[in-house]
Parts: structure tokens; sequence; C-alpha cells
């Protein structure tokens, strides 16, 4: 009796340690479940707490001089009123935005319109430390300026890639609504690639419905792991305040001419020295191309890189190193983000035969600088 109790009591203790282990790790995963359902962030304090360091106040101010008579303001009333020289009035014009820290060398990066004309520009921190900012350089295409101050123990921001920003991601605002002081919106990120309201010559926003208002601009959009991601510029409002609709410069975009304007004192884009527009159907039609893709080049600058390398008025471009040209606004980027004297692959429609053409990248002359 003794040898059959020993004989069924080991695959009872056996079943009775195997059920325990079973349910020990169905316990664990459950718990495991459970625990990576409660992970999702609740709250976004500690993105917050990692960007906010880094987002400044800026508030500017400029002298406005204006005749003493509004009326006098027009030479024929003072020539009338033998008012030769009025005396004049000056006003202290003052603005607010917001700017980012990149960089412990204490580079800020802004909107240009919220330093525009300034002769004063104060930047003051979320530690409460004020200090007085000068113009490294600006550039009107994009919207952008890069500013510089001296303090010592910065906190610059983590920067994130907008190019891996996609839609719905979380978005989380940080800059100084209406003078407030340091504020916190969050929402997503609603579209990317926003280009065509003729904002900027470069456009190609990301757009989300994190609320901004006046005050924002030159703030920093970040993501749910407090990297920035976009510099907030503009807001499409009716009553002047945020609607859900607010758009901000890509960082990739954003860096990229900060370091061109610390290193150049100007952005380095490259120039083709053609100028184009978006493929009519019936030109898409008679070369059996989509009307989606291309633009028929308009005009071809005499010496400029285009000229050199053969191309003609009326080429139909249709890609820039393998990549499409689009309506004409993807090319726009494609060549803004080349550099003088990089070579590039051209695929142009002549006459309905396709050409390849390698050419060399120049640079792009200054807005006043334009050839004819």
């Amino acid at each position: 009796m003794r040898n059959l109790l020993r004989f069924l009591g080991w695959p009872t203790v056996c079943g009775i340690l195997a059920g325990l282990l079973i349910a020990t790790y169905w316990s664990g995963a459950a718990g495991n479940l459970f625990s990576n359902h409660r992970s999702a962030p609740f709250s976004y304090a500690d993105a917050v707490s990692r960007a906010a360091p880094a987002v400044v106040n800026i508030y500017t101010s400029k002298t406005v001089r204006n005749p003493s008579n509004p009326l006098l303001a027009d030479p024929l009333l003072r020539r009338f009123y033998n008012h030769g020289n009025p005396k004049q009035q000056e006003q202290i014009q003052r603005s607010l935005g917001s700017g980012v820290i990149v960089n412990r060398e204490g580079y800020l990066l802004t909107n240009h319109h919220v330093i525009e004309g300034a002769d004063e520009i104060v930047v003051l921190l979320a530690d409460g430390r004020e200090a007085l900012a000068r113009v490294v350089g600006f550039d009107q295409e994009t919207d952008l300026a890069a500013l510089k101050i001296d303090l010592p123990n910065l906190e610059p921001i983590l920067v994130g890639e907008s190019s891996r920003a996609r839609v719905g991601d979380i978005a989380l605002a940080i800059g100084n609504p209406y003078g407030f002081g340091q504020s916190v919106s969050q929402g997503i990120v609603s579209a990317t690639g926003r280009y065509g309201l003729r904002l900027t010559t470069y456009e190609d926003f990301i757009q989300t419905d994190a609320a901004i208002n006046p005050g924002n601009s030159g703030g920093a959009l970040i993501d749910a792991d407090g990297k920035l991601i976009g510099i907030n510029t503009a807001i499409y409002t009716q009553s002047g305040g945020s609607s859900g609709i607010g758009l901000a410069i890509p960082v990739d975009i954003a860096v990229r001419t900060m370091q061109d304007l610390i290193t150049f004192g100007h952005p380095m884009r490259g120039w083709l020295g053609i100028e184009v527009q978006r493929l009519p159907p019936a030109v898409a039609t008679d070369n059996n191309l989509n009307a989606g893709n291309g633009v028929v080049i308009t005009n071809v600058y005499n010496e400029g890189p285009g000229a050199l390398a053969g191309l003609k008025t009326g080429d139909v471009l249709l890609a820039i190193n393998g990549q499409s040209v689009g309506d004409g606004h993807a090319g726009l980027y494609l060549l803004a983000n080349t550099r003088p004297g990089d070579a590039v692959s051209l695929l142009v429609v002549r006459n309905g035969q396709q050409l390849q053409l390698k050419m060399t990248v120049g640079t792009r002359p200054a807005a006043n600088e334009e050839p004819s």
C-alpha cells in the first residue's frame, strides 16, 4: 500500500506544481498586460519638463517717428501750409513672441516676423533670467531668425526629426500667448507638408490643432517625448485667436537654416537658374504625362546652371535625382536642400522625348541680385 501511495503521490505533486507554475505565469502575464495598458501617458508633464527650460519669451521694442499732425504727413499739405519740416513725435512700439534655445552656446530660433525691425530684443528664460539678444541672421523666405544670448548654464531643447512626424501623433505647443507667460497646449499633428498658403516662399508646414495664439510665434512644437519637431509660426483664424489650425516650420528646415545663418550669414540653397510653372493639362496630354507631376520651364537665365546644362524654355522637368517634382512644390524643396556645387540629375521631356541631363547646382542669388 505504501508503495502504491508513493507511486500515486508523485504525479499528484507534479500536477500541483505544474498548476502553480501555470497560475504564476498567467498572473504575471495578466499583470504585464495591465501594466502595459497603464503605461500609456496620462500626463505629458515629463515631456514638458524636458522642453520648457529651452522655450523663452521674447519682448521687442522699436522707435517709430510720426509727424505731430497726421495731415502733415502728406508732402503736398506740408507745402500748402508752409510746414517744410514738421516736428516729429516718437513712439515706442512693443511686441511679443517666443523662441527656442537650440544649443548651450546660446543660439535661439524664432520667427523673423517676431523680431523684424526691432531696436531691442529682450529674452526672458523660464528660470526668470533675462538677457539682451542680438540678431545673428534671418531668412524672410522661411520666416526664421537666429538670435544669440550670452548666459551660462543654458538648457537647450532636444531636437527631434520632423520628417518622422505622423498625422495623429501627439503635439504640444509651448510659448507666450498674449504675454501671459509660458503656457502649454496639447493636440495632435493634423497634417504634414502643408503648402500653397503664400505665407512664405518655402512652405512645408506641420499643421496642428494644439492651441496657438498671438505670442506663440517662434515657440516650440514638441512631441510626446519632449523633442522639438517644429517652430510655431502662424494660425488660420477669422477671430484673431486659435481656431484649431496652427502651422509650424519643421525642425529639419529650421535647424539647417539656423546653421547656415550662423556659418554663412544667409541660407545656402541650390539654384538651377530657371523659372517654372505648373504643368498645364494640355501640355501633359500632348506629351502623355501625368498632369499631377511636372513643371514647364518658362525662363532659363543666361549663363546660369540650367543654361550651361542645356535646359531650354519649354522643357518639362519631371524629376531631380530620381525624385518627382510634383506640381513644383516638391521640386522647390529638393533644390533648397541641395548645396552649391552638388551634382544633380534632371529628367526632362523635350518634344515628347525624355532626356537625362547632368548639371552642377549653382548658388541662389539674393533677392535683390536675381538675374534677368
